[in-house]
């Protein structure tokens, strides 16, 4: 989807766009007052992701809380295309997926997309990115995601978990709505071209488990939403509730645009980045103050369109209050780039200090997050 100039895809994105606009181009609602209050109703606090509207727009989200406050079934997906180390960027989501789970109790079905991720890239072995799912689930323990109720699906190793439904979706889809929907072209690999159903899978997988309709919630970036608008559309055809979305807006890289991406590593935070290594990176970032201190005292900075304050603002900063104080002490001047970017840097790396340390711990569990563990594959009934 082209904003502009700027791309919005699976594979390609910007996190300073005009996020009002992308919810008109893409068909989704603003998250408003109505569901934000739903969702206290239920939860009894909000997420500062929620209450700072990182999390946005939503296609469903107030049908999904009337179906968990009416008791029907409900279950969460989300996951990860396994391309290299977790960065913050990626752990975004789940943090608030995590609480959702936390707060509502809910089974999370996480896929890992390491298919994908081999068709997608020219230059790795597909044992890489298979590897890489594995060092991804680490992140997920460290985390603390319930392992009871969280249940990780490898693509390439837990294909008979999604096959079966991948058989139903195929049929309903043609190339052309694929085209027009991804960019595909002819010289696009078929591995690519036929992904799309197994990710569409996850989201119609609890049903098949369950036997029984299951309402799911897909907490996600906005820039897989392209996925969903078609589960959505052929899921009644399919015999599935349609699947609820929220999104969040994307964590900007420490650099000049962009969203955090593996593909830019310098400005990115990596959970495997050394404390002190991750401490560099933030006292280095873009900031959007002024080329001087003299010049920031007098004019200000802006923290529309900084990074490091972003980060303040959508991971780093739970008081509402100090987070306004920072935002107009900076606009206002008396908040220079230098001591801003140094008091998050030391709020980085202790949050790595610590991640890393639970990290370590889940080496020995991680097998208890595989789906394989605790449910077989789903058969298609014959008739």
């Amino acid at each position: 989807m082209e904003l502009g100039t700027v791309s919005v895809t699976p594979w390609e994105a910007e996190a300073f766009v005009d996020y009002d606009r992308l919810i008109k181009v893409f068909g989704a609602k603003p998250l408003t007052d109505n569901e934000i209050n739903m969702l206290k109703n239920v939860t009894e606090e909000l997420h500062i992701m929620i209450s700072r509207r990182v999390f946005y727009s939503h296609r469903d989200f107030d049908k999904f809380l009337e179906a968990y406050k009416s008791s029907r079934r409900c279950a969460l997906y989300t996951g990860r295309g396994p391309s290299g180390n977790t960065h913050l960027g990626h752990m975004l989501p789940w943090i608030f997926t995590k609480w959702l789970q936390d707060k509502l109790g809910l089974d999370l079905f996480f896929q890992m997309t390491d298919d994908e991720k081999f068709w997608h890239t020219e230059e790795r072995e597909f044992e890489y990115f298979n590897s890489l799912a594995y060092e991804n689930i680490l992140d997920l323990a460290a985390l603390g995601l319930d392992h009871r109720k969280t249940h990780v699906i490898i693509d390439s190793e837990d294909i008979g978990y999604l096959y079966p439904i991948v058989i139903k979706i195929a049929k309903k889809i043609t190339f052309s709505v694929q085209r027009a929907t991804f960019g595909f072209t002819d010289s696009t690999n078929v591995g690519m071209i036929f992904y799309p159903t197994l990710q569409m899978a996850v989201a119609f997988l609890p049903s098949e488990l369950f036997r029984e309709p299951i309402e799911v919630l897909i907490p996600a970036g906005i820039d897989q939403d392209p996925y969903w608008r078609i589960a959505r559309d052929i899921a009644t055809s399919l015999g599935y509730p349609k699947p609820s979305q929220i999104h969040n807006k994307l964590l900007p890289g420490l650099g000049i645009g962009g969203k955090m991406s593996s593909s830019k590593p310098e400005t990115a935070i990596y959970t495997t980045d050394p404390p002190e290594l991750a401490y560099g990176k933030v006292v280095k970032a873009y900031t959007g103050g002024r080329a001087t201190a003299e010049e920031q005292r007098k004019f200000g900075g802006n923290p529309d369109v900084c990074p490091v304050y972003k980060m303040y603002e959508m991971m780093f900063e739970e008081n509402d209050m100090k987070l306004y104080e920072r935002y107009y002490s900076c606009r206002g001047g008396s908040l220079l780039c230098g001591e801003c970017k140094t008091e998050l840097a030391e709020r980085v790396a202790r949050f790595l200090k610590e991640h890393q340390s639970r990290r370590i711990r889940a080496v020995s569990h991680t097998e208890k997050y595989l789906i394989r563990n605790k449910f077989d594959p789903p058969i298609i009934k014959r008739t």
